[in-house]
């Protein structure tokens, strides 16, 4: 019995060729759909264009007041730091200001880019 090759008795084959022809229909059908709702993909582009430029003046706001935050934060230690007599000072000012500056230059390419 296990040396038996499975047979498959289930509908004829006249029930199988609808299924395959209706199958086949769907797939041919779903492919059209989706090639027609694709078209040439200017209005997506276009829409996601503006939605991105809306964002940008929120964005850009917002990484001015990270900014400033860091910048208080940073002359605060910076400060703190100098009345302490620590050797790295220097050090600590100008990774503080470059990282100050970065932001607010970052912010304004951006913005020119994509407005």
């Amino acid at each position: 019995m296990l040396n038996k090759p499975f047979i498959f008795t289930g509908p004829g084959k006249s029930s199988r060729a609808k299924v395959k022809a209706i199958l086949t229909a769907l797939v041919v059908l779903a492919t059209a759909t989706a090639s027609l709702a694709q078209g040439d993909g200017s209005g997506g582009i276009t829409k996601a264009t503006s939605m991105i430029s809306g964002y940008f003046d929120n964005l850009t706001l917002l990484m001015y007041a990270i900014g400033a935050a860091a910048g208080l934060g940073g002359a605060i230690t910076a400060f703190i730091k100098w009345n302490s007599g620590d050797q790295n000072t220097q050090k600590h000012l100008t990774a503080w200001f470059g990282s100050c500056i970065f932001l607010v230059v970052s912010a304004t390419i951006l913005r020119s880019f994509f407005l």
